[in-house]
C-alpha cells in the first residue's frame, strides 16, 4: 500500500534550501512513497532539465506515467500546469493565444493560450501539423510569444514537455531536426518491472487520490534562486575539453550521418551543471558529463540508413563514444 506523508506547510519551506534537499524531497514522495513507481530516473531528470531552463521530450508508449510525471512535478514545485492534446487539426493560436474583439469595451482584448503557464505538456507533440509544432519554436528557444505583431514574454520558469508515441506511424507529423534539436534532453519511459507492475495494481487508488492531494515542498521564488545558483557550478578546462571531444566523436562515428552540434555541447555542460548541483557539489566532475550525456545527445544524432537497417541505435552510438573517448584524470 502506498505510504502516507506529513507534507510540509508554508511555514516549513524555509527547510528546504537548496537543490540537494528539494530533489530529495521530490523523490522521497514520488518514488519511496510508490506514488511513480520505478520512475526515478525520469523524475531526476526531469528536475535536471528544469533546473538548467531546458525542455523535455519524453517517447513512451501510451500508459507509462508520462502525464502523471508531469502533473506531479508541477505540483511540489508550486508551478503553474496546462496540458495540450495536439491533434491534425490544432491551430496555433490554439496554444499562443488570439485577440478576440470585446462588445462591451469596443476593443480587441487577448485571451492568452496554455503556453502562458511554468510547465506546458504537449501529448502526442508528432500528432499536430507542422505549422502548429513551429508555434512552440520562438516559445521554446526565447522564452516568448507573438501574436499579431506583438511580443509578450513568458513567466520564468517555462519547461515544455513533449510526449511522442514511438509505434504511432499513421495520422502523425515527424518532427523537424530544429523542433528536435530545441530539446535539452530525450527521455525514453517504458513499462514497469513485473513486480513494479504488482505493487502498481494494489495501490492504484491511492495513487490517484495522493496525486491530487500533493503540495508544494518549495516555492516558485525560491526555485529561481536556485535556477540562478546553477550558474556558479564551476567547471574545469579539463571537463569542457571532455564535453567537446565527446560531441566532435558522434561526428566521426561510422554510423552516423550528422553528429552533435555545438547546441549539443552547451546542453551537456548545462545539464551536467545541473546534475552537479542536485549533488550537493559546486563543480562538475566527468561522471556527471556520462551521467547526462545520452539523453542530451540521442535525439541529435542522425544515424545512416545503412545502420539503422542493422538495428544500430543512437543510444549506442552514445556509449560507444563515452567508451572511446579518454576521461579527464582527477
Amino acid at each position: 500500500m502506498i505510504k502516507k506523508f506529513i507534507y510540509l506547510s508554508h511555514a516549513a519551506y524555509c527547510k528546504v534550501q537548496n537543490a540537494v534537499s528539494f530533489v530529495k524531497e521530490v523523490l522521497r514522495i514520488l518514488v519511496d512513497g510508490g506514488i511513480l513507481i520505478e520512475k526515478e530516473y525520469e523524475i531526476r531528470m526531469v528536475l535536471a532539465c528544469l533546473l538548467a531552463r531546458g525542455h523535455a521530450l519524453i517517447e513512451g508508449v501510451p500508459g507509462v506515467a508520462k502525464t502523471y510525471t508531469a502533473k506531479s512535478i508541477a505540483r511540489l514545485l508550486d508551478l503553474n500546469f496546462k496540458r495540450v492534446q495536439m491533434t491534425p487539426d490544432l491551430l496555433p493560436t490554439d496554444i499562443i493565444g488570439f485577440y478576440i474583439y470585446d462588445q462591451k469595451s469596443g476593443e480587441f482584448r487577448l485571451r492568452k493560450g496554455p503556453i502562458f503557464t511554468n510547465i506546458l505538456l504537449v501529448d502526442e507533440v508528432n500528432r499536430a501539423s507542422p505549422r502548429t509544432q513551429s508555434a512552440l519554436l520562438e516559445a521554446m528557444q526565447e522564452r516568448q510569444v507573438t501574436i499579431e505583431g506583438t511580443t509578450y514574454m513568458l513567466e520564468e520558469p517555462f519547461v515544455v514537455l513533449a510526449t511522442q508515441n514511438p509505434i504511432e506511424m499513421e495520422g502523425v507529423f515527424p518532427l523537424p531536426e530544429a523542433q528536435v534539436d530545441r530539446f535539452l534532453v530525450k527521455l525514453t519511459t517504458g513499462y514497469p518491472t513485473h513486480s513494479g507492475f504488482v505493487k502498481l495494481l494494489k495501490s492504484i487508488r491511492e495513487i490517484e487520490s495522493a496525486i491530487e492531494s500533493l503540495k508544494p515542498v518549495i516555492t516558485k521564488k525560491q526555485l529561481l534562486e536556485e535556477m540562478e545558483r546553477i550558474n556558479e557550478v564551476r567547471v574545469d578546462d579539463s571537463v569542457l575539453d571532455y564535453i567537446a571531444s565527446i560531441v566532435e566523436e558522434t561526428r566521426s562515428h561510422p554510423a552516423v550521418r550528422l553528429g552533435g552540434s555545438p547546441r549539443a555541447g552547451i546542453a551537456i555542460l548545462r545539464l551536467s551543471k545541473a546534475w552537479a548541483y542536485m549533488e550537493g557539489r559546486d563543480y562538475v566532475s566527468p561522471d556527471d558529463v556520462k551521467a547526462v550525456a545520452k539523453p542530451a545527445l540521442v535525439h541529435r544524432i542522425i544515424l545512416r540508413p545503412e545502420y539503422e537497417m542493422q538495428q544500430v541505435s543512437s543510444s549506442r552510438v552514445v556509449e560507444d563514444v563515452l567508451a572511446k573517448v579518454k576521461v579527464p584524470a582527477p
